[in-house]
This record gives C-alpha cells, structure tokens and sequence, in this order.
C-alpha cells in the first residue's frame, strides 16, 4: 500500500472520528487534508484497485458528513426560529407592560 493511499486513509478515518464527535473545527481541518490526501494518492498510487476501494470509503464518508450536516443545519435553523421568536414575544410585553 502506497503511503499516499495510507495517508488518505487514515485522513478519513481521523475525520469519520470526528464526525462522530461532531467536532466541526476538525472536520474543516481535515477536509482540507483530505483534498490534498486526494491529489496526492492520484499522482502517487499505483494499484488503482487500493485507490478505488480509498476513494468509495471516502466517497460514502463525504456522503454521511453531508448528510449530518444538512440535519445540523435544519436544528440550528429551527433553533434560531424559535429564538427570534421569543425576542419578537418579549419586545410585545415591553410595549404593553
């Protein structure tokens, strides 16, 4: 296994774990090690075999991070809803009270 593809997978794996921890800041970091994971074992692997089967991993992580993070985002939207809602409810007692 070619160190680039090893490299990769273990980029992978380290973001999968935070994923799992919901740890956004590392997600964004690791992404950027991703790409450049990616090239990398592009230019640098031979057994196209080991690269494919690394990039399917990778392809099915990328689709659960979307997937999470779409779910996240709807939270945090409903979440700010609710929120500008109660302000909008407060401003209506301070006019009356």
């Amino acid at each position: 296994m070619s160190s680039s593809v090893q490299h990769l997978q273990a980029t992978g794996s380290a973001m999968r774990d935070a994923l799992a921890k919901q740890d956004w800041a590392a997600i964004g970091e690791l992404d950027l090690q991703c790409r450049l994971a990616v090239d990398a074992a592009m230019v640098d692997s031979r057994d196209e075999e080991e690269l494919r089967g690394s990039m399917e991993n990778l392809l099915a992580l990328y689709r659960e991070l979307v997937t999470v993070c779409q779910a996240e985002q709807q939270r945090l939207a409903s979440e700010l809803i609710q929120l500008n809602q109660s302000h909008q409810g407060a401003k209506v007692y301070q006019l009356f009270g």
